[in-house]
């Protein structure tokens, strides 16, 4: 595993044990890096001679990008998978070369804003739009603005709920209390649902994998309570 020495990273490294549970010690090899080193070509060249045939980069894009092109070239193969933060194409899967990210696997639930495949669709029409009005210079294919996008359109969402009641104990009532909203910029089959009891907001993932082109792959629920 390849993570960030922050909290960010911590929290993915003691998340994938937790997961493992007593199957942990498959981990052969953890390494981290600094966000303020220019490469991680060493760490790289670490796991690669652990012996490893999965490397989980649990990382921001800019390392994202040179491990997919590190491992491309210096010829290793493992299943690789990174994680959300880190699944942008244009901010990510482009600089490291399509060729080189095929076969990468990650977890999504928002439209690509780059696919072709949505530009029909009215929830891409109206984040176009927005960008086009509001943010021109921007990054419109960035997943990055699609988050800010679909964020401020829940807060939204939980402010409509409030009707004239902006105390803060109606807010948080109402943020623990949203049924099956459907935001613009998110995958057909995923909606939003919280209750007093389960704050989780993203509750369903596209599992994928990149093809040179897109993401692919199917949605899966998670059902379990906190």
């Amino acid at each position: 595993m390849l993570y960030q020495n922050d909290d960010l990273g911590k929290d993915y490294l003691a998340g994938l044990k937790a997961g493992l549970g007593g199957k942990s010690n498959m981990v052969v090899a953890e390494t981290s890096y600094e966000i303020t080193e220019p490469t991680i070509d060493s760490q790289i060249l670490r796991l690669k001679d652990a012996g490893a045939d999965v490397l989980f980069s649990a990382t921001t894009p800019k390392q994202a990008a040179q491990a997919i092109k590190k491992v491309a070239e210096i010829g290793w193969k493992p299943l690789h998978i990174i994680d959300i933060n880190a699944s942008s194409v244009s901010a990510v899967l482009k600089p490291a070369g399509l060729d080189n990210a095929k076969g990468v696997v990650s977890v999504g639930y928002v439209k690509d804003a780059a696919d072709p495949e949505w530009k029909d669709d009215p929830g891409m029409k109206r984040y176009l739009a927005f960008m086009a009005k509001y943010y021109p210079d921007g990054d419109k294919d960035s997943n990055l603005n699609v988050y800010g996008y679909i964020t401020a359109q829940l807060l939204v969402q939980v402010l409509q709920q409030c009707g004239d009641d902006l105390t803060r104990d109606n807010v948080m009532r109402q943020a623990a209390n949203l049924k099956n909203v459907e935001l613009d910029l998110t995958l057909p089959g995923i909606s939003v649902t919280t209750t007093p009891t389960d704050y989780r907001v993203n509750k369903q993932f596209q599992m994928v994998q990149f093809d040179g082109v897109r993401w692919l792959g199917d949605i899966v629920t998670d059902e379990a309570k906190e």
